[in-house]
């Protein structure tokens, strides 16, 4: 019989007792304990929020944190955190960034904020009995929720619509009552499920009392937000004349250079392995602007990739057009963003993030994490069309080879020397070494 070692309780050990157990699964315990401990904050109050942000935490991942600066977003120059391992995103963001602000930047040209969640249900009697109760049931919904929707109201969100779906085509018995909502500068995600569980526990309350009613005839499944946001979306453009693409052209005709760029656009609008990598490209700069400032980049990558299949193909989250002597680039990506609550109160740097950027609503975050990703996504796809990605790619990882091979000094400048116009890769920077030690 196979032995397999369970703890029970890990969760009531201390933070020490939690490091010490993982350690002993190490190597070197004392040297895991030890790094582990030294990648905590100092700063004891800083340490123990942070602690709390999560559960059975031990220590802290570090994940490099770094600016993209000028990028333009509806007239205003931002200098954009960005929380990302990855130097050559950094890199290609800024260079885009400077491009398309010396040439009118980035222009949001269509914004929507709705978020919406569901209650799903099962209902065993009469479906005509259900919609004939739907609008009086319908008040009392509301009704109840006032109480907890009363300050988002004030604040200009609250409640958009309310309505009974009938998914009995699907599922056999199933319904689902859902709800949209407006939560201005918050995610919202809390509030709009606190909203939906009421909704759940109302609806048990609303027919319980209907005379002669028998509960088995209700069954609630669940009562959940939806990360599919289909109607909170931000579109994102940057134009320019063809001839001002001259400069990043790498030598190639300027036309010819715009009709690759433009080809590239709609190859990955095709084919669905090319739009997966595509939209990879500006989820790179879109989830680094998230995480830097404390939004949910899972939910984002889940909507986004959602929309990109609305039509029932997989296809590219942005587009490229030429016209009257123009290319212009856009992309609409659905966004649930927030500039209040949560992590974003919680986290030091991600407060630091939205001072950094002026302290943004959620609507001009929105614009400013497009005008990222779609800086992102043209970076990319200028280099796949020119030089290769590769070039720059792995000309920015070098520095991350040397560390790994623990190079000195001398050694890291003759080989950024040598590299400068030679193909970098792991292999031929071990052998550059190796012949320069013989």
């Amino acid at each position: 019989m196979v032995t397999i070692d369970i703890i029970r309780g890990f969760s009531k050990l201390t933070e020490e007792e939690k490091r010490n157990f993982i350690a002993r699964l190490c190597n070197d315990p004392p040297q895991a304990e030890d790094k582990l401990e030294r990648f905590l904050m100092e700063d004891e109050n800083e340490r123990s929020q942070f602690l709390e942000l999560s559960e059975n935490t031990i220590s802290s991942f570090h994940t490099p944190y770094g600016i993209a600066p000028n990028f333009l977003v509806n007239g205003k120059v931002y200098h954009v955190p960005l929380a990302i391992e990855e130097s050559s995103v950094v890199a290609a963001a800024s260079h885009s960034a400077r491009f398309w602000a010396e040439r009118g930047g980035f222009t949001v040209t269509a914004l929507s904020t709705v978020k919406l969640g569901h209650v799903y249900f099962r209902w065993y009697s009469e479906p005509a009995y259900l919609l004939e109760r739907w609008h009086q049931l319908k008040l009392f919904l509301l009704e109840r929720l006032k109480r907890m929707t009363s300050n988002m109201v004030r604040r200009g969100g609250g409640i958009l619509s309310l309505d009974l779906h009938d998914e009995t085509s699907v599922i056999e018995h199933l319904y689902k009552i859902e709800l949209k909502v407006e939560t201005i500068n918050s995610m919202g995600a809390n509030f709009v499920n606190t909203c939906l569980e009421d909704i759940a526990e109302a609806l048990g309350l609303f027919f319980a009392v209907e005379e002669g009613h028998d509960e088995k005839k209700l069954q609630v499944a669940m009562s959940i937000l939806s990360n599919y946001t289909p109607e909170c979306t931000v579109t994102v453009q940057a134009s320019c004349e063809i001839e001002h693409l001259k400069p990043i052209a790498e030598r190639m005709a300027v036309d010819v250079f715009a009709d690759k760029l433009r080809l590239a656009f709609e190859i990955a609008r095709n084919d669905p392995y090319r739009a997966v990598t595509h939209n990879k490209g500006i989820m790179n700069g879109v989830d680094a602007v998230l995480m830097a400032t404390g939004n949910d980049y899972r939910a984002a990558e889940a909507a986004a990739h959602a929309y990109a299949a609305r039509h029932g193909q997989y296809q590219a989250l942005s587009n490229c057009e030429i016209m009257g002597g123009r290319l212009t680039i856009g992309l609409t990506i659905p966004l649930a963003v927030g500039t209040v609550g949560g992590i974003t109160n919680l986290h030091p740097l991600a407060r630091l993030s939205l001072e950094i950027l002026g302290n943004p609503n959620a609507r001009e975050l929105m614009g400013i994490v497009a005008a990222v990703g779609l800086a992102s996504n043209f970076a990319a796809i200028r280099s796949l069309v020119t030089t290769g990605i590769q070039k720059g790619h792995m000309r920015l990882h070098l520095s991350n080879i040397l560390n790994m091979l623990n190079v000195n000094n001398g050694e890291r400048e003759e080989a950024e020397l040598f590299f400068i116009n030679r193909k970098v890769s792991f292999n031929a920077v071990k052998h550059f070494l190796h012949d320069r030690s013989h």
